[in-house]
């Protein structure tokens, strides 16, 4: 039962941060979704040791454990919008893929810089 409290504490946070994003946005009518807003922040809030990871681990990782769900409403509506993307698979499925190597690449080097910065801190 205390595991369940704390999974639903650390998603509140995280929800929290999506709200303060919001209003964020709704207040000075900004184009960035609050969702990116309210992870900046939390990125923020983390480099400057505002909040502890600890505090809301368990609850990013059962984000990303079910993530797949969240993506399933995306998928869905794109169905409705099919005679847009009829005549462009091609340039459709380059782009993924492209775009999906270059996500790769990206986090690839940067996963390599942030372990080596760590291992020279730790030395």
């Amino acid at each position: 039962m205390k595991k369940l409290f704390k999974l639903i504490w650390q998603v509140l946070i995280l929800y929290g941060f999506y709200y303060v994003g919001l209003f964020i946005r709704n207040v000075l009518h900004l184009s960035v979704p609050s969702s990116v807003i309210g992870m900046l922040l939390l990125f923020l809030f983390l480099m400057l040791r505002g909040i502890k990871v600890e505090w809301i681990d368990t609850g990013a990782q059962f984000f990303v454990d079910h993530l797949v769900f969240f993506f399933i409403p995306a998928t869905v509506g794109v169905m409705n919008y099919f005679g847009l993307f009829k005549g462009h698979g091609m340039w459709l499925i380059i782009i993924t893929v492209v775009s999906s190597f270059l996500v790769m690449l990206t986090s690839g080097h940067m996963s390599q810089a942030l372990a080596r910065k760590r291992v020279v801190e730790h030395d």
